[in-house]
Formats: C-alpha cells, sequence, structure tokens
C-alpha cells in the first residue's frame, strides 16, 4: 500500500510519528508530506530533530495566512501532488487547517482518507478547530478515536460502526517513547528551577491572546499565583509581543518557546500547569501533573473525568482560587484506557487489513 501522511503545524508532528513508523515497520510505502503551515525552527526544525522524524518527502510551503487563505494554498499544493502519487489511503492527524486542506483534497482524489484523532469536540463553533475537525471526520473513511467519549460522539453523530475505531492516544505513544530522554534534560538547571518548585503556563489560542482584554484578565490571574508559586512561560510566538508589553511581575519567567524534550522535562517536574492547549490537557494527565485548562470548555473532556484535569475558564477569581487549592491538594493520578503508547500499532493494523472500510462511507443519520 502507499499511503500519504500529512503533517503541518507542531501539534501534527507527535501525533504522525507513532503512525508512520508503525506503517513502515509492517511494510506500507508511506508519503511524508509536510504543508509548512509552521516552518520556523523554534516551531518545526527541532520537533523534527528530537523526535526522529525523517525529513518531508514533500513540503508544500504554505506558511502563514488567514483560515480561508491558508486552506486554500493547502488544498492547491496537495491537488496536483495527490492526483501524481495515487495514495491508496490520505492519514491526516488533528484538527489545523492543513488536516482540512489534505482531507478536502483526499476526499475528492478516489483515495481512502484516514483520520486520527477523530470525534473530539468542544462544541463551541467560535473554535476554527472544532470546524476543522467536525468537516474532516465527516469525510473520513476511516475514524480513530483517541478515546471512549469520543467513540460516543461518532457514533451519536450516526457514523456507521465499521468506520469507527478506539486506536488509543498516539500523542501519549510520542510521550511515552521519549519520557526517559525527556527527563534526562538540563532544561531545569539552566532555567535555575527545581522539581515541584514552579509552575508552567502556556497560552497560544485566539481568544486568549488575540483579545487585549482576556490576555490582561489572565496574566492579571497568572501575576496573583505566581505569588505561590513561580510561573515559568515559554513564549509562543502569536503571544510573544503582547506579554512583553504587559510588564509582568519577576516571578513570571518569560522564556523562549521550549523543544519537545525540554517541553516535557518541564511539564513533568511542574508541580501545577495552567494552558490552553488540548495537547498539553493529554500529556499532563498521562504524567500525573495537575492541569488547569483556560478555557470554557474542552474537545478532551475524558481529561476531567478520568485525567488530571480541571476547566477554569477566563474568570480571574477561578482561576486563582482553583490554582491556589491544587497546589494545596494536587489531584490522584489516573489516565483513560488505551493511553499505553499502542496507538499508532493498532492504527497501521487497521489501515494495512482493510478495516472494514470500502469506497468513502457516510453518516447514516445525522440527525442527532
Amino acid at each position: 500500500m502507499r499511503i500519504i501522511c500529512v503533517a503541518g503545524a507542531r501539534p501534527n508532528y507527535m501525533k504522525v510519528k507513532p503512525v508512520m513508523d508503525a506503517l513502515e515497520a509492517a511494510g506500507a510505502e508511506v508519503v511524508l508530506v509536510h504543508t509548512g503551515q509552521h516552518y520556523d525552527a523554534a516551531m518545526n526544525d527541532v520537533f523534527f530533530t528530537e523526535l526522529g522524524i525523517r525529513r518531508p518527502d514533500h513540503f508544500l510551503q504554505v506558511g502563514s495566512a488567514s483560515q480561508a487563505v491558508q486552506t486554500g494554498r493547502v488544498m492547491a499544493a496537495f491537488e496536483p501532488l495527490a492526483a501524481e502519487l495515487r495514495p491508496d489511503v490520505v492519514v491526516v492527524v488533528g484538527d489545523v487547517n492543513s488536516t482540512l486542506g489534505c482531507a478536502l483534497v483526499a476526499a475528492k482524489s478516489g483515495a481512502l482518507l484516514a483520520h486520527v484523532e477523530a470525534g473530539l469536540r468542544s462544541r463551541d463553533w467560535d473554535m476554527p478547530e472544532e470546524v476543522n475537525r467536525v468537516v474532516t471526520d465527516r469525510l473520513s473513511d476511516y475514524l480513530f478515536a483517541p478515546s471512549a467519549d469520543a467513540v460516543d460522539n461518532l457514533r451519536a453523530e450516526g457514523y456507521r460502526p465499521d468506520q469507527i475505531h478506539l486506536a488509543g492516544n498516539v500523542m501519549v505513544d510520542t510521550l511515552l517513547a521519549n519520557l526517559d530522554r525527556a527527563l534526562a534534560s538540563d532544561v531545569l538547571s539552566r532555567l535555575g528551577l527545581s522539581r515541584g518548585g514552579y509552575a508552567l503556563v502556556t497560552l497560544h489560542r485566539p481568544a486568549n491572546v488575540d483579545d487585549p482584554g482576556a490576555l490582561a484578565t489572565l496574566l492579571s490571574a497568572l501575576d496573583e499565583v505566581a505569588q505561590a508559586c513561580p510561573i515559568v512561560l515559554p513564549a509562543h510566538p502569536r503571544a510573544a509581543g503582547q506579554l512583553r508589553a504587559h510588564g509582568l511581575s519577576q516571578r513570571v519567567q518569560v522564556i523562549a518557546p521550549a523543544g519537545y524534550l525540554d517541553f516535557v522535562a518541564l511539564q513533568a517536574s511542574a508541580r501545577l500547569v495552567l494552558t490552553d492547549s488540548g495537547g498539553v490537557q493529554e500529556e499532563t494527565t498521562v504524567l500525573g501533573v495537575p492541569c488547569l485548562t483556560l478555557r470554557d470548555n474542552t474537545e478532551r473532556p475524558v481529561t476531567l473525568t478520568e485525567g488530571t484535569n480541571q476547566l477554569v475558564g477566563r474568570d480571574r477569581e477561578r482561576i486563582v482560587k482553583t490554582a491556589l487549592s491544587v497546589l494545596d491538594a494536587p489531584p490522584l493520578r489516573r489516565c483513560p484506557a488505551l493511553w499505553d503508547g499502542r496507538a499508532g500499532q493498532r492504527i497501521a493494523a487497521t489501515l494495512l487489513s482493510g478495516g472494514g472500510a470500502a469506497g468513502h462511507p457516510r453518516p447514516t443519520d445525522l440527525s442527532s
């Protein structure tokens, strides 16, 4: 079989690597296509190097743009490549614009489409990622769900049982495969930190960093939390300028974006993590580190019911009160089923066996 695996942005790299490895180990011809949605060294090159991902076979160089323009560029660049390669299956991961753009092309090309991380739902249509993931699922032949709640979402939306596969979490595959290397990092000493002696913060979603009022509220809350526990904040490129302009207290240490191994090490040794990232919600659950999500909803509710995560929204008092409570009494460690490091192997086995998919299955009933 010839299988195209698509990656385009930082969250994709950790998800596509286990699938590629398992497919190649089983003898499939795997073509790696990098759309170039993320392209700078801090958000791109370091992850390929640290994770041991081979150089992409094709680099589409779509770059930054608005949602519509970027998705259109992905489609325009991927369509002739798909026509040339004529893959049996196209594998897309996650919910970024590259995921949607390549899914649209694949669905019209005659190839089967597989969506890794299917069935996640925030039910917040203000999130571009929610639109991307729902439409990608609608187009897909194989729906690889990371958790039982994602399976439930797909069933409720009318997808056929033979389309839905509970595979586990590919992000966890990558985390567990690299955990020992991450824990050997010297990042704590480089930053003057001690294990359990700091909180880690990440901010990147437009609702949090593009709205000056919302960002000011969050940073005010972080300033107060930092009085109880010093904070380390790797600055995402889209937030770096605003953070510098705000004038945070000295107890909030703003650093450059961290590579994968350093960031895992920072998560594993943190006393508390505050984030608006979906992937961080999952990784902290596996690592057993308390997490507060600075959003009103999450597409990963399993991290609330079977993990270490809590939703605190963007209300200053709620953030501070919950953070202080968790610092005083951390939740017990727990982890969802099949987050065991073998999701990539399950996905590869299904794809190479045919997995029951035939043609382009569509949901039988979307009325629910």
